[in-house]
């Protein structure tokens, strides 16, 4: 198991190629990806690094509903990818001006349109999601795009917990929490496990 300084210095020497790198990072939900991605962009600086979450892309609520996908919240299908897709496009280029990339805010449940800027000069953008190794339909396409991925493998009981936990702290009552973990992230995490054979580090964490 790597220490978080030694994954530091693999994303600091990644930023220190030249250009414009990116570092994904990819595992079930719960698995801390969006906890280590900040870790990172801390430790090395707003100058170095920016997080660019995939969860921006989620799909507002209204059209899930219209689409008939509000109870699958998270799976696949329920994203922009192919917006996803572009801006990641947009940001491996890094020329021209900043480049605004969407963010998720958990206490609305919506994605919100401009919210993290990635200025030009920054070399290392870390973007960090469920699906980000997933190689069905147009998610097949993010993986080419990113310069290293990183697995999250965490104990499997540990993952469950913190999902129930974070439901609960959302609004959702303890059963109903339990029961979505159970239909849904759980369907979700299933689908992202054979990623981790796609990525260039597996970490496996507690």
């Amino acid at each position: 198991m790597q220490t978080t300084t030694e994954l530091v210095e693999k994303a600091a020497a990644l930023a220190a190629r030249g250009g414009r790198r990116i570092l994904g990072i990819a595992g079930p939900p719960a698995a801390g990806k969006s906890t280590l991605a900040d870790r990172l962009a801390e430790a090395l600086g707003p100058a170095t690094a920016v997080v660019v979450p995939m969860d921006g892309f989620h799909l507002a609520r209204a059209e899930l509903a219209r689409v008939g996908r509000a109870d699958r919240k998270g799976a696949p299908d329920t994203f922009d990818v192919a917006g996803y897709v572009a801006l990641l496009g947009r940001l491996r280029a890094s020329g021209g001006g900043t480049v605004y990339a969407p963010a998720f805010d958990r206490s609305l449940e919506e994605p919100i349109a401009g919210s993290i800027p990635v200025p030009p000069a920054v070399p290392l953008v870390i973007t960090e999601g469920n699906y980000l190794l997933h190689d069905a339909g147009e998610w097949a396409s993010v993986r080419p795009l990113l310069d290293e991925a990183w697995y999250l493998a965490p104990d499997e009981d540990l993952r469950v917990r913190r999902l129930v936990d974070r439901h609960v702290r959302h609004g959702k009552e303890p059963g109903a929490a339990r029961a979505w973990v159970a239909r849904s992230d759980e369907a979700n995490a299933r689908l992202v496990a054979p990623g981790r054979h796609r990525a260039d580090l597996v970490l496996d964490i507690g």
